[in-house]
């Protein structure tokens, strides 16, 4: 928090509202845009793997570029905290469930995971509010499905 964000409280008054989809395509963002930079690579790979879910059914490419842009610009704004808090308001427990699944998968796809991979897990699936038992599970679906 900056000198003029204490003194005037700005950051605290910072309302972000999100669709289960958009919620949902934040947290798989988040998972590989921790920088507030996505490659045109990530964007295909993940808008590949969004396109098959329900919720973007009826997406078009421009729809999930648009959508993109407007997460990008509120991470870059508000920061990830802002973003993840208002992805979490927005999302059921079993839509934070799916949306775990298809961050680990998107990160366990790559030949090498690494260590802060790992720990963005085990923080993403807490803040969730996952069970351990549950997110254990995901990942190792997840780890049979990327063998092949």
């Amino acid at each position: 928090m900056g000198l003029l964000d204490t003194v005037l409280d700005t950051e605290s008054q910072v309302q972000v509202t999100l669709s289960p989809a958009e919620a949902f395509a934040a947290i798989t963002l988040a998972a590989t845009a921790i920088d507030g930079y996505l490659s045109e690579n990530d964007a295909r790979c993940i808008s590949s793997v969004l396109l098959r879910s329900k919720l973007f059914r009826n997406y078009t490419n421009e729809l999930m570029c648009r959508l993109f842009d407007k997460i990008l610009s509120i991470l870059r704004r508000d920061g990830m905290n802002v973003l993840f808090d208002a992805a979490k308001a927005s999302l059921s427990p079993e839509l934070r469930e799916a949306a775990f699944a298809v961050a680990t998968d998107l990160l366990l796809s790559e030949s090498i995971v690494t260590e802060e991979e790992k720990y963005f897990l085990t923080d993403l699936y807490q803040a969730l509010g996952i069970s351990r038992e549950v997110a254990i599970q995901i990942v190792q679906v997840i780890s049979i499905k990327n063998r092949g």
